[in-house]
């Protein structure tokens, strides 16, 4: 039955790139019709049939029209085939620096009967693929491995060489969390695509599709003159038309692979695959809450951690302690990890992380002076304490703005709790801080403790609503205020930056536009109050209570408090900046032993 399945699906992909490729033959057909008309004018005046004033500007036409016809299909077929279809941003990994990796892929391969995969390269990203990257290869393409450009059923009929074969990229975090035969498993299905894709046919039609998404992104282009302009409209009209005729076609071919793909892979480590893919889930979520709880905030401070792929397995073994539905997970840790394939996971893992950092936030690509790595023992003081004391600063600075009362001889916590339930701040402040905060919405920011409320619907202006609480005006004004600061701050620094300042380099890749993945949505105006108020807490904390900043797995970063984790803020933060009852909040402050009215160190 599997090679049944195998069979059906390459002959559904070869029929489907066939199909492609007749869309590419009608295209030149049409390009070659003004030619054909000219060929059987001028013959007909040869012959002494088709004579006359009429017929010979009917050639001069025709003549013109078939002339400027192919040089423009030259041209346009020209950059189709010269265009470099954009890459996925990857972390080459040598031969020498993964020998038995490579040796696990080539035996997989040929256990598969397909070609080996050309390179393999990291992801920061729960997820593998196959990537062609034959336009960037130089020199005559490779000998075909077993199977290379085999349709079941057809034999070794084509005299063509076999292409290059794509490179095998693959999820970083897969390589830390799982085990090396789960690994095994999950690649089966991604290795098996060499197959089908190795058929001169399929790899004929990906190039022209390929090649048309490139012409058309490098037609999409700005920054050109009039003329430019003009031929790059006809040249994306072109790429974009014959993109519409062969979309179709194009996706029912990738399915046709993926299908025999996946049926040819059946034969390989079955049942490990199925407990493989639970893990590929389990990585996923843990992947996903590791970047927006702990490498999030620090990569707006200026550092990266340079471990995120060993952070990924301290958090997943965090959370099978934690989740009942993955007890027994953390028996695996006995078994070889996959990482143990590579001769220096180190190395492999700060350089995942270092473009983690580029692609889902944008920073540079090269370390400097506020742009640097930070280790996980240094989490603690050189990102949460540092966040803190910076949202606190900026919490003083809004109210200096304000015009509260002026916090002397250095700020305090109990500053902020009597302004949010004092009476209100003049309409005139009110309505300074409401409009500073209109033109630009707020950038993602650290989570300080774990913030799960999320309002109904936008957050309305202070004094809209005249049955509104006096405390809720208040906290309005204030997040009204910090959100016009922050604006100002990430619009005092390009896109693509770091808090610091520097700028990334533009790339071929990028184009400048970074961060590719953004993370989490902006922030709205009471979430970023309730962070910086949080802030506030965790300051006061620090410096009168003895507690100290630390880091959760899952959480990202928390505060301890005589030596236990303080989970039961947030709602005491929310009481005061929703509903102005400083209450909760002030007698969790007293049982902590945390002093208000002592004054804290910013930065």
């Amino acid at each position: 039955m599997t090679g049944i399945g195998v069979e059906a699906g390459a002959q559904a992909a070869r029929s489907r790139a066939l199909a492609v490729l007749r869309v590419r033959g009608r295209a030149l057909g049409v390009a070659v019709l003004p030619a054909g008309a000219e060929v059987i004018l001028l013959a007909g005046a040869v012959t002494g049939h088709l004579v006359g004033p009429g017929w010979d500007a009917a050639r001069w036409a025709v003549g013109v029209l078939a002339v400027l016809v192919l040089l423009a299909t030259a041209g346009i077929a020209l950059v189709v085939s010269r265009a470099r279809p954009a890459t996925s941003p990857t972390v080459p990994v040598p031969e020498e620096s993964a020998p038995d990796l490579y040796r696990m892929v080539r035996d997989l391969a040929e256990r598969l009967e397909v070609p080996a995969p050309s390179a393999i390269a990291l992801t920061p990203d729960c997820d593998s693929w196959l990537e062609d990257r034959a336009h960037a290869a130089h020199g005559p393409p490779p000998r075909p491995g077993p199977g290379a450009g085999d349709i079941p059923g057809e034999g070794r009929r084509s005299p063509r060489r076999a292409p290059v074969p794509p490179v095998l990229v693959i999820g970083s975090p897969f390589l830390w969390w799982m085990r090396v035969g789960e690994l095994r498993a999950v690649l089966a299905p991604v290795v098996a695509g060499t197959g089908p894709s190795a058929h001169p046919d399929i790899a004929a039609a990906r190039r022209f599709v390929h090649g048309l998404d490139a012409t058309a992104a490098v037609a999409a282009t700005p920054g050109r003159g009039p003329l430019a302009r003009a031929a790059c409209a006809v040249l994306g009209r072109v790429a974009r038309l014959l993109l519409g005729a062969c979309r179709e076609h194009a996706a029912q071919l990738e399915r046709g692979v993926a299908a025999a793909a996946a049926e040819r892979a059946q034969t390989v480590d079955y049942g490990v695959r199925i407990v493989a893919q639970e893990q590929v889930g389990l990585a996923y979520a843990g992947w996903d809450r590791l970047l927006t709880r702990v490498a999030l905030p620090a990569w707006r401070m200026g550092r990266w951690p340079s471990r995120l792929d060993a952070g990924v397995v301290a958090a997943l073994t965090e959370l099978s302690r934690r989740d009942r539905l993955a007890e027994g997970f953390a028996s695996r840790l006995g078994e070889r990890p996959a990482c143990d394939l590579l001769e220096e996971p180190g190395t492999m893992d700060e350089a995942a992380s270092l473009l983690a950092a580029r692609l889902f936030h944008g920073g540079p690509a090269e370390c400097g002076p506020d742009w640097a790595p930070v280790d996980w023992q240094s989490y603690p003081e050189e990102v949460v304490d540092r966040t803190w004391r910076a949202d606190a600063a900026r919490l003083h600075r809004v109210l200096d703005s304000l015009g509260t009362r002026p916090a002397r001889p250095a700020p305090t916590l109990s500053r902020v709790l009597d302004h949010l339930t004092e009476p209100p701040a003049p309409q005139g402040h009110a309505a300074d801080a409401a409009a500073g905060a209109a033109p630009a919405p707020v950038a993602p920011g650290s989570a300080l403790v774990p913030y799960d409320h999320a309002p109904d619907g936008p957050d309305e202006g202070p004094g809209e609503d005249p049955d509104e609480d006096p405390g809720t005006e208040r906290s309005a004004v204030l997040a009204a205020g910090l959100s016009a600061e922050v604006a100002r701050e990430e619009t005092a620094v390009p896109r693509g930056a770091t808090a610091a300042g520097q700028g990334p380099p533009s790339t071929l890749w990028d184009g400048g536009a970074l961060p590719l993945v953004p993370l989490q949505p902006p922030r709205t105006a009471r979430e970023l109050l309730a962070d910086h108020v949080t802030a506030m807490v965790c300051c006061a904390a620090v410096d009168t209570a003895g507690a100290v900043p630390a880091l959760d797995w899952l959480d990202g970063p928390s505060l301890l408090l005589h030596g236990e984790r303080a989970a039961d803020l947030t709602p005491r933060v929310l009481s005061l900046i929703e509903r102005g009852d400083p209450g909760p909040l002030r007698d969790w402050l007293a049982a902590a032993g945390i002093r208000p009215e002592k004054p804290i160190r910013l930065v």
